[in-house]
């Protein structure tokens, strides 16, 4: 089993930034790539950016976030910049493109004034 803990989301103003951390545990090893999600509330959890040998973003994330991974720890981040509203989202992390492990809790991000 891999477990998935989700940590670092919280709230934030318009155009700030936070990152968002990943850690994974069990049995991982066999795990090629690394992907974050988010989920709006009523919807079904959408991909934004994976990693596995280089990085990939869908165009609503391109250029303001930024996915890492440290292999040795076996964590997963995602830099989040130039926040907006319609990113307040929860967030997780899972394999990609798609998803095989039990989600973990996730970690919402709130964007307001």
């Amino acid at each position: 089993q891999v477990q998935l803990v989700e940590s670092g989301g919280g709230l934030v103003q318009p155009g700030g930034s936070l990152k968002l951390s990943c850690a994974a545990s069990g049995m991982t090893f066999n795990i090629r790539t690394w992907g974050w999600y988010r989920q709006a509330p009523g919807k079904q959890r959408e991909l934004i950016a994976y990693v596995g040998n280089i990085p990939i973003y869908t165009a609503p994330v391109r250029g303001r976030f930024v996915i890492s991974r440290d292999n040795a720890k076996m964590m997963v981040h995602l830099e989040m910049n130039s926040l907006k509203p319609e990113n307040a989202r929860v967030y997780y992390c899972n394999t990609a493109p798609e998803w095989s492990c039990q989600w973990g809790q996730g970690t919402e991000v709130t964007v307001s004034s």
